[in-house]
């Protein structure tokens, strides 16, 4: 079986095999506002987490040895607009596309604890070999809905600017480096102002 190094080092993870697997989504996090240099442009962004129930991985977590479900996640920017990568998943994973009253204001909260099937797809950069997903589709009809094993995991800066502890570390890194929390953090410091104060940030698509 092909394996796949993990960023950083650590114990290689055997690929996520490359066909269709009911998944469930149990994570959301606002990125944040960031800037691509190679487009010179800035873009908000977020990032979706769903659970794999049906492969698993055996690893040992303060002592306790666990069986866990493997887990996938993709980044986008914070958009429906018509061209949006967001806007075509979420339009495919629900079956239809957006009313215009939704795409005026679509609450993405509304995704978590959802079921639908992912197609993984294996890719090839640099001599490694990655688990993507290639497309997302709603549940097949007859398939039960699982429950997310992971606790369900949200982030907002319209909420707050305080990271939740259970935030993987990379994802916590990229809201770090975001203009939203480097310009909280210069002004405030360690002390988070109150949702009130957070300046606003521009988005097709608000929390």
């Amino acid at each position: 079986m092909s394996l796949i190094a993990k960023e950083g080092g650590g114990t290689p993870l055997p690929l996520i095999p490359a066909e269709l697997h009911q998944a469930v989504c149990y994570g959301l996090y606002d990125l944040g506002s960031h800037h691509d240099e190679k487009f010179d442009k800035t873009t908000h962004q977020c990032v979706i987490l769903w659970e794999i129930p049906g492969v698993r991985l055996d690893i040992e977590k303060d002592g306790e040895k666990l069986n866990v479900p493997r887990i996938m996640s993709k980044k986008y920017t914070l958009s429906l607009g018509e061209r949006a990568n967001l806007r075509k998943d979420l339009k495919a994973w629900r079956g239809r596309d957006f009313t215009p009253e939704e795409l005026l204001s679509f609450d993405l909260k509304k995704l978590l604890g959802v079921n639908c099937m992912i197609q993984v797809v294996h890719n090839s950069k640099d001599g490694k070999t990655y688990s993507n997903i290639g497309a997302l589709i709603p549940l097949i009809k007859g398939f039960p809905p699982k429950k997310p094993e992971t606790e369900i995991q949200f982030f907002s800066m319209g909420e707050s600017l305080e990271i939740p502890a259970y935030t993987p570390k990379w994802i916590k890194e990229i809201i770090e480096s975001s203009n939203e929390y480097k310009g909280v953090q210069e002004q405030f410091g360690d002390d988070n102002p109150p949702v009130d104060d957070v300046p606003p940030y521009d988005s097709d698509v608000p929390f």
